[in-house]
């Protein structure tokens, strides 16, 4: 699987590169900055980018921008995003155009090599990887603002917590300890609260269910 890398810590850029080839993934780029990034995405076919938010030269959101941009030029081309912080921002951007094959994890909860490596699969498959600190993030502010998601259930928080990080039904039955019919309930009634039509596509619901909490 091909991989373009933007870091521009040396240490971590280095970690990474080591961690992924481990995994026997092959790193095409592995740049530092903005500029190079684009250059690595106009000429260079990657399965999948792992990207930095913050970026020089202005170590603002260039690593980002750099990333939809490609995006839009490709859409669906898979990107994970590593953030210092949570951003809504951030998600609501990722995720606003709806094509899948995205991620969002806080680079101090990337503790676990094979959590890590799987996420990146995932993303690169099409599919949805968004630390579970973005998401409580996300819950909190639109239940604190008294939105739809206020009035779900705790066991269904939790299950809309886990679909939002990409888990299928059978995961999230089994992280639960219920049984999938048990989900398939909780999915239901989810939908139904915030007036969201039901899919049979993962991804799309969990995208749909993700940009509902993130719109203003």
């Amino acid at each position: 699987m091909r991989v373009v890398l933007a870091e521009d810590l040396f240490l971590l850029r280095d970690g990474l590169i080591r961690l992924l080839e481990a995994f026997d993934f092959e790193i095409i780029a592995a740049v530092d900055n903005a500029p190079e990034l684009t250059r690595a995405f106009e000429e260079l076919e990657p399965d999948v980018a792992i990207v930095d938010v913050r970026l020089p030269p202005s170590y603002t959101d260039e690593g980002l921008q750099c990333a939809l941009e490609a995006r839009r030029r490709k859409p669906g081309l898979p990107v994970l995003v590593l953030s210092q912080h949570v951003e809504q921002l951030y998600a609501h951007e990722l995720l606003a155009d709806g094509s899948g094959g995205v991620g969002y994890l806080l680079k101090d909860r990337v503790l676990d090599a094979a959590q890590f490596v799987e996420a990146v699969r995932r993303v690169a498959a099409g599919g949805t990887a968004m630390d579970p600190h973005v998401i409580s993030q996300l819950l909190n502010r639109r239940s604190a603002a008294d939105q739809p998601v206020g009035k779900l259930t705790p066991r269904e928080r939790e299950v809309l917590e886990l679909m939002a990080q990409g888990r299928s039904n059978a995961a999230i039955a089994g992280q639960l300890v219920i049984t999938e019919r048990a989900i398939a309930k909780h999915t239901a009634n989810i939908f139904t609260k915030l007036g969201l039509t039901q899919s049979d596509d993962d991804n799309r619901r969990v995208l749909a269910v993700l940009a509902y909490l993130d719109q203003n």
